[in-house]
């Protein structure tokens, strides 16, 4: 193959994943101590370099899967990183993406095996590099994001309450709700499929599960319907 770019310079490429979870009571971001130099010992994202023969979706799916065991998750591209000084060791560009995955359906025998954890969203310790602003870009995306699409249900099991919901919007915007007001706002726009099974062990009545109509939403959507909480 011809080099008709032999003259310019060469960077190293690098994805990089910022993991959310949500765990029926707190939002949750997943770390790992970094095995290498800069920042050996420090908490880091999951990240990895561009292999040969990937794209940067490929690279970070592979990323993801590494560290969860799961495919076929919501995962955004959502920000290049390129500040000439960020990585210490050398020049590198580093594309974000994010994921929101049901740490139920994680592989978390392979995510403790590689050593990460799983840490609270307003725990979150000092990150190398620019990862902090990773983060910080990510949740003001999610939270932005989950008042206008129903991405929040990315997060939670097939099955879920009405309270469980709210806590997952609660944990993601960081304020209280309203339970009356949120309750008559997420049935009103008609989304949610009614289970004829209740929450166990949790009150004397239970509450109903449901589940997301994606289907029904994505008609209403067409027609119109505005998602918003």
């Amino acid at each position: 193959m011809a080099d008709f770019y032999s003259g310019e310079p060469k960077h190293l490429l690098a994805v990089d994943c910022v993991i959310f979870g949500f765990d029926k009571e707190q939002l949750k971001l997943l770390l790992v101590k970094r095995s290498r130099l800069p920042e050996k010992d420090n908490w880091s994202l999951m990240g990895d370099f561009l292999k040969e023969g990937e794209n940067l979706e490929y690279a970070a799916q592979r990323v993801l899967t590494k560290w969860t065991g799961l495919r076929n998750v919501f995962l955004e591209q959502f920000f290049t990183f390129s500040d000439i000084d960020r990585d210490p060791g050398e020049r590198v560009v580093s594309t974000a993406f994010y994921a929101l995955i049901k740490i139920d359906e994680s592989d978390k025998e392979l995510t403790k095996s590689h050593g990460a954890e799983w840490i609270d969203i307003d725990k979150i310790p000092r990150l190398i590099f620019d990862h902090g602003h990773m983060v910080s870009m990510a949740l003001g995306i999610i939270r932005h994001k989950s008042r206008f699409e129903p991405i929040g249900f990315e997060l939670l099991p097939e099955k879920f309450t009405i309270p469980q919901l709210q806590k997952l919007y609660e944990a993601i915007m960081q304020q209280r709700l309203d339970n009356a007001n949120f309750r008559k706002k997420i049935l009103s726009m008609k989304v949610l499929r009614k289970l004829n099974e209740k929450e166990k062990g949790v009150s004397k009545r239970g509450a109903f599960y449901f589940q997301f109509d994606q289907e029904k939403y994505r008609k209403l959507n067409e027609s119109g319907l505005l998602f918003e909480i």
